[in-house]
């Protein structure tokens, strides 16, 4: 955690990095006040936040732990003006922090102290919605679940659902991937974004995608997806929008160890069944949960899964009985189906809520690794004795169908040692994530969080390839610096 003046944090040898982010640039601080002077230039007098007490709202995201208070906090409301400021900035040599709302886990829109932070909550509106094409076009600052909000009346709904939906930016959700309960067969972001429009570190103005499901050339929007905000800023995307199912159904299943659990997962996917939704939460996080929702969990079991199916009814009920069957296999002891929509809305209330829920009972820190289904048994055993072993405790609850894991290490934040030990175990999850031949992250991003266990899960070659990439967009790396890879590892394009 930064000392009370503010210096880099230390001491995290066997966690996150000793050092946060690297010495400000003495003479960009020197410099705030005439560049503070340029960007109110540039914007509106209520797009610019100067005073300490308004930045302090930008000094950290939802990785509370750390934080830095940026020189300036600048708000947009136009691609126009996000170009403006890119260019000032990369003529003053001033670094920028894009953000959305700041729901990132892994640390990625904490900013520097010689740093802008530039925010998208003012670019908030939906451009175009085309039934025909079933695309929607929005401003980047536009949240998750307003987007299905917008043409739910209509039947459709747009499928990413991270967890912060209610908050979550579509600029935060592409720049890290986002995921979400129904992902398993909707897919994640990437599979959802057709087109964005992005802002370079130059000023130049780039528009990748369309409407099309397809676009020619090379797949930059592959590229942008998953970025981390160090490519450029978007502050447009067309997404695809999805017809509602005729109807849905959640089913809760009971089991008596977390490692049948799992098991049963890989074997409903290995039997080729693809429900919408497959959520594993073991009996802390069942506890915590049931608590605050008042679902109707199963108290009495060590894991449930929550396995949503959709269809006409006969459709539900054929995919249903064969995961009752394979259940079965697996020593399933309670299945209880919802038999209305409000019981749906709790059973999803008490799974959206697992973050908050828990945080009503003890800080934690939430990890996000992926690994192959068929691991899940053996992982989540190995996740529970590393916790253990450090004398803390964990509550799992995760999107148990792509195998995107998020343990819960439950600590408490005013005891520096054993905030150390919940770093330090979260590091050892992610290693053990990619050992078992999955990787670092699922949907949370790099960010500072995993930065240090880059070179774990990619060699010299593997690094310096991804950061030519990034050096491509933007060469003298002004874009959200010191996340991602390894303070050491900077390359030129």
């Amino acid at each position: 955690m930064p000392g009370e003046d503010g210096a880099p944090a230390r001491g995290r040898t066997d966690g996150m990095s000793e050092i946060l982010f690297p010495e400000p640039d003495a003479g960009i601080l020197a410099r705030r006040d005439e560049i503070v002077a340029g960007l109110a230039g540039l914007l509106p007098p209520d797009c610019v936040i100067v005073s300490e007490d308004e930045r302090r709202a930008f000094e950290t995201d939802a990785l509370t732990a750390y934080r830095r208070m940026p020189m300036a906090v600048v708000l947009p409301r136009t691609t126009q003006e996000v170009s403006a400021v890119l260019r000032y900035c990369s003529e003053a040599g001033v670094n920028v922090v894009p953000r959305g709302a700041g729901t990132s886990l892994a640390g990625g829109a904490i900013p520097q102290e010689d740093a802008i932070v530039l925010g998208v909550s003012k670019m908030n509106r939906i451009l175009d919605v085309n039934y025909d094409d079933r695309t929607m076009r929005v401003q980047a600052g536009v949240t998750n679940l307003s987007i299905s909000e917008a043409v739910m009346p209509d039947g459709f709904f747009y499928a990413p659902d991270p967890s912060s939906q209610l908050a979550c930016t579509i600029a935060g959700n592409i720049a890290m991937n986002s995921g979400g309960a129904h992902c398993l067969k909707y897919g994640v972001t990437t599979n959802n974004v057709l087109g964005a429009r992005i802002v370079l570190m130059s000023g130049e103005i780039l528009d990748v995608g369309g409407e099309a499901s397809d676009a020619p050339g090379l797949d930059l929007l592959g590229v942008i997806v998953g970025s981390e905000g160090q490519l450029g800023v978007v502050t447009e995307a067309t997404v695809r929008i999805v017809r509602a199912a005729e109807g849905a159904r959640p089913v809760l299943f009971g089991f008596d160890s977390s490692e049948e659990a799992g098991a049963c997962v890989a074997a409903i996917i290995g039997a080729g069944v693809v429900p919408v939704a497959m959520e594993f939460m073991d009996k802390p996080a069942i506890h915590i949960c049931e608590a605050f929702a008042k679902a109707g969990y199963p108290l009495d079991v060590e894991a449930m899964l929550i396995i949503e199916v959709e269809g006409s009814a006969s459709e539900m009920e054929a995919e249903l009985a064969r995961i009752v069957e394979i259940a079965q296999q697996h020593g399933v002891r309670v299945v209880k189906e919802s038999r209305s929509a409000l019981e749906t809305a709790l059973i999803w209330k008490g799974r959206k809520s697992a973050f908050g829920a828990t945080g009503r009972v003890a800080d934690y820190i939430c990890m996000d690794g992926t690994v192959p289904t068929t691991q899940l048994p053996y992982v989540l055993k190995r996740t529970g004795e590393i916790v253990e072993s450090y004398g803390l405790r964990v509550a799992n609850v995760f999107h148990a169908g792509d195998g995107n894991m998020h343990p819960l290490i439950l600590y408490n934040v005013n005891d520096p040692a054993e905030q150390a030990k919940a770093e330090a175990a979260g590091m050892d999850i992610l290693r053990l994530c990619v050992d078992a031949g999955g990787c670092l992250t699922g949907e949370h991003g790099v960010g500072i969080e995993k930065r240090d266990l880059m070179r774990h899960q990619f060699n010299d070659v593997d690094l310096a390839q991804q950061m030519r990439v990034r050096a491509a967009f933007d060469p003298h790396w002004r874009l959200n610096p010191a996340k991602v890879f390894p303070l050491d590892g900077r390359v030129s394009a």
